[in-house]
């Protein structure tokens, strides 16, 4: 049952695996008690039992990867790269964006949503075909963000009409060998911060269990993640392989989109992120062109009502001003459906060396500084 607001949880077994993790680091989790704990809970879990295994965590590693960046207008903006695919396609979605005067649009504008809804769903169609774990594809990273390949996709969208689900393109350096789209599920249950400390020193980082309660299994005070349902759920289409397939020792792609934008002279503009699935990625590439061609403030940027297009329907927020212009996107080709837009974005802007944060009003975050 759900505890009444108010309620004091004590999770004690939670604080005893912190503090092994202090005192022994990533090892705690990944040898000895604890991680014997992990794989008895996989093994034996009453659903879909795991083949996990002592050996599995002791090899497991973290693995510092490049971010990638792209530059927008006067701006240079950096994520995630591969295995999460929300990086690459913030960074398509801008480069599609940016041959239109987006300044000169109202934010909301029926125009607004169409064009940003046209370069979403360009990217998604790339990032279904291309994006996977690196160290298992060749992802052609560098291609899918050539600014000429961005510019003569860019071509395909029309202002007056929707070009419908959008086949995928041939960016520079993708491999001859033919890929089918991916076919995943992400649910939201993924939280963001950022933060900018005193000394101009910028994290931010996205964190997920896949699902609500992820796998549903606990194990010394904290779930285990559902994260393995990020991979594709058919390995090949039509006889052609998918890129998220699932492989051993393979991560699954992701949608996580921590992002970082500098100025033209390398000085920090923006920390942001959000959670929400797949659709992770049309949250922050609005919130950044809120910001950088609408010049909101953090908190307006992120309070901003959602519209979100992932190679399919243009999804409008629930309940919010951009419900009336169904019939107008409708009357440009759009298949519109309205659901709830449940982000979490944080921001923090940084203006003239003062801080400017925002916390999503749609969840329980706050800004805070000290």
């Amino acid at each position: 049952a759900a505890k009444p607001a108010g309620t004091r949880l004590v999770n004690r077994a939670y604080a005893e695996t912190l503090r092994a993790i202090a005192r022994a680091g990533a090892d705690a989790l990944h040898k000895g008690p604890i991680a014997r704990d992990i794989v008895r809970a996989v093994r034996t879990a009453p659903v879909n039992p795991g083949r996990m295994s002592e050996a599995d965590l002791a090899a497991y590693e973290a693995k510092r990867r490049r971010p990638v960046c792209a530059p927008y207008r006067a701006y240079r903006v950096c994520g995630m790269g591969p295995p999460s695919s929300g990086g690459l396609t913030v960074l398509q979605i801008l480069g599609l964006l940016e041959r239109f005067d987006l300044a000169a649009l109202k934010p909301g504008s029926a125009q607004a949503v169409h064009l940003i809804a046209e370069a979403s769903r360009l990217a998604f169609a790339d990032r279904g075909r291309y994006m996977a774990d690196a160290d298992f594809v060749a992802v052609p990273a560098a291609g899918l963000i050539d600014r000429s390949y961005l510019a003569a996709r860019s071509s395909l969208i029309d202002p007056s009409r929707s070009l419908g689900p959008a086949a995928p393109g041939s960016p520079p350096g993708a491999a001859p060998q033919a890929l089918a789209p991916a076919e995943t599920h992400e649910s939201a249950s993924t939280t963001h911060l950022a933060v900018v400390d005193a000394a101009g020193h910028a994290v931010s980082f996205t964190s997920s269990v896949e699902r609500a309660f992820g796998s549903r299994l606990m194990v010394r005070g904290f779930l285990l993640n559902n994260q393995l349902t990020d991979f594709s759920f058919h390995p090949a289409r039509d006889g052609a392989p998918v890129a998220n397939r699932v492989e051993a020792g393979k991560r699954p792609r992701s949608s996580m989109a921590p992002s970082l934008v500098f100025d033209a002279d390398g000085k920090l503009v923006l920390a942001l992120g959000s959670p929400g699935g797949s659709r992770i990625i049309g949250y922050v590439a609005l919130a950044i062109v809120a910001v950088l061609d609408w010049r909101l403030d953090a908190q307006a940027a992120v309070a901003l009502a959602h519209h979100v297009n992932r190679n399919g329907a243009t999804e409008l927020e629930q309940g919010s001003p951009l419900e009336a212009l169904a019939p107008r996107l409708e009357a440009l080709g759009h298949e519109v459906k309205t659901r709830r837009l449940t982000s979490g974005l944080h921001a923090i802007r940084v203006r003239a060396g003062a801080l400017e944060g925002g916390a999503d009003p749609r969840r329980e975050g706050v800004a805070r500084g000290e």
